[in-house]
């Protein structure tokens, strides 16, 4: 069977790990929901998780215009640097999560 691509999975499977990596860390599933919230414009308690992921990003309500500001590395890859808008957008929801995960202040998450 061959594997999904990020693109191709549904955010019911690919949102409750972002959530298990905040909360191994001590930060809440609310504290994820707000930082995606702020990059995406979803209120994840209303938000259709039913969708594949790439759908969820290129139907996001209102991207923040700030999002451009999310400097840094996922998995050795500087997020600025990524072409693919899409995927850009994929590895910023990532560094937030990061972000959060390693303690930051959300002031500073939110930027």
């Amino acid at each position: 069977m061959p594997r999904k691509t990020i693109f191709e999975m549904n955010v019911s499977e690919v949102y409750p790990l972002l959530v298990q990596k905040a909360e191994r860390k001590g930060r809440s599933k609310a504290e994820v929901d707000q930082v995606t919230a702020w990059l995406t414009g979803y209120d994840m308690a209303k938000a259709d998780l039913n969708v594949t992921y790439a759908e969820f990003f290129e139907h996001a309500p209102q991207m923040n215009p700030r999002a451009s500001l999310i400097k840094g590395s996922i998995c050795g890859v500087k997020v600025e640097e990524i072409d693919d808008p899409l995927m850009q957008k994929i590895r910023w929801l990532d560094k937030l999560v990061d972000e959060l995960a390693k303690g930051k202040q959300m002031d500073r998450i939110l930027r």
